[in-house]
């Protein structure tokens, strides 16, 4: 049976010279990596002004040493650490290739990142947490050629840290690329949320996945309505996941009477400034 191991330098680590570079030396040293099927990387020591490029290089130049990891986690990190939206990330293009046996990747933080053209057979899981997702990342998402992926998450954030795309670049992200095996579905931690539901309900993903989720945004009662009146289009539908939102108490108990497994929990409340209606997605900064 594998193992789970994270890797990991504090800012004290940092100022006696760790490094990524470091990093993937003591990973490539430890006894215990050999059992490591699920790899975590976490802080790189000053992931706010370094990227983790030696990381994946390394990974990468040492293909051969990695082929018992299967699920990777690089940015691993709160926000004491680094806030999500500093995180400086890295060019994955070269990783899809170095790693066929990996079947879940999971990145956070979208600061220069960059994940070139996918095409991986095994991958069957790929999540993004961020509080900005490029537009250029999504059209590599909606080019990609996996055909045995199963689920996908995006975070997408706000236009202040990184998402510089609209409604429509998530439409030309599901109409436009082929994933045959996708369950699980999340477009999530968005400030237009009730315009994403609409896209997503209207997309041909939502005749084959069993969860939906629309998690940590600015879903209100408009949103809400849309998903009470479309998801009884959809029996495939099992889960409904639509925690940290803005619907009304009474919102929530109509989706409720829905027949799937609903999480419609964190209930949150607008704020008023100047005249102004607030709302915001649960990770942004």
């Amino acid at each position: 049976m594998g193992k789970t191991k994270k890797y990991f330098y504090d800012y004290e680590q940092y100022e006696e010279g760790k490094n990524s570079v470091s990093m993937i030396q003591e990973i490539l040293e430890d006894p215990e990596f050999p059992q490591v099927t699920e790899l975590v990387i976490g802080c790189w020591g000053s992931p706010y002004e370094e990227d983790c490029q030696d990381i994946l290089d390394g990974i990468v130049d040492h293909g051969e040493r990695f082929s018992h990891v299967e699920k990777l986690f690089v940015g691993d990190m709160d926000y004491e650490e680094c806030e999500v939206s500093w995180i400086i990330q890295g060019n994955y293009q070269a990783l899809w290739k170095a790693m066929p046996q990996l079947k879940e990747l999971t990145i956070k933080g979208s600061t220069d990142l960059v994940l070139g053209d996918i095409n991986h057979d095994n991958l069957e899981a790929l999540t993004i947490i961020c509080g900005g997702l490029p537009e250029s990342v999504i059209e590599s998402i909606q080019n990609a050629k996996l055909p045995n992926l199963r689920k996908l998450v995006l975070y997408i954030g706000i236009e202040n840290y990184g998402f510089d795309g609209n409604a429509d670049s998530v439409k030309a992200l599901l109409e436009q690329s082929d994933f045959p095996k996708l369950e699980y579905l999340g477009i999530e931690d968005s400030e237009i949320q009730d315009e994403l539901t609409e896209v997503v309900l209207d997309s041909k993903y939502m005749k084959q996945i069993h969860t939906l989720d629309l998690a940590n945004g600015t879903l209100t009662d408009k949103g809400g309505k849309r998903l009470l009146e479309r998801l009884p289009e959809y029996p495939n539908i099992k889960n409904l996941d639509v925690h940290y939102h803005y619907m009304s108490e009474n919102m929530v108990e109509k989706l409720e009477t829905l027949p799937v497994k609903i999480d419609a929990s964190e209930s949150n409340e607008p704020e008023t400034y100047h005249g102004e209606i607030w709302m915001n997605a649960m990770l942004t900064e």
